[in-house]
């Protein structure tokens, strides 16, 4: 069974699924915060989907920089390693897709790691935005680049075009 939450952010409205064991899930669903949308609605939500409301709260709040949260993500072996690295990227830090390769013993999976990294069912919690070029600028992001800047931005993250 998958349960839901939602929680309202800077940058739109953001859904949070889980199953009994972990975060499944999380994903920008409204396109900007000036959405009429019903924020912070649950639609069958379990504990697991409201601490990560709560969680993200906080992050946006900046008054939390790692995040507790059982994750339940489904993908492959090698999507689980990459997604297992990029949570070692810390808070207002960044690392390009080839730092991610060599995390993971495989420094020639540049492209792979970069496929991995965008089917990264878990946006923020597991921070693929946190991910850019080798030459230190911004690359693509499920929820768009303008999000991705904010991201970097709200971490203090320092770079080429976010800053």
């Amino acid at each position: 069974m998958i349960f839901t939450s939602f929680v309202s952010s800077p940058e739109g409205l953001i859904r949070v699924d889980a199953n009994n064991s972990g975060i499944t899930d999380v994903q920008f669903v409204a396109p900007h915060k000036d959405e009429d949308v019903a924020c912070g609605t649950e639609e069958n939500s379990n504990a697991i989907t409201k601490e990560a409301c709560k969680q993200l709260n906080a992050y946006f709040e900046k008054r939390l920089r790692e995040f507790d949260l059982p994750l339940a993500p489904d993908g492959t072996r090698f999507q689980h390693s990459v997604w297992k690295a990029l949570q070692s990227v810390p808070y207002g830090e960044t690392a390009s897709y080839l730092d991610i390769a060599n995390a993971i013993g495989n420094p020639k999976a540049v492209r792979a790691v970069g496929m991995a990294n965008g089917r990264n069912p878990i946006a923020i919690i597991v921070p693929c935005h946190r991910i850019i070029g080798s030459n230190k600028t911004l690359t693509g992001y499920a929820g768009g680049l303008p999000r991705k800047q904010y991201l970097l931005n709200l971490e203090g993250a320092q770079g080429v075009l976010w800053s």
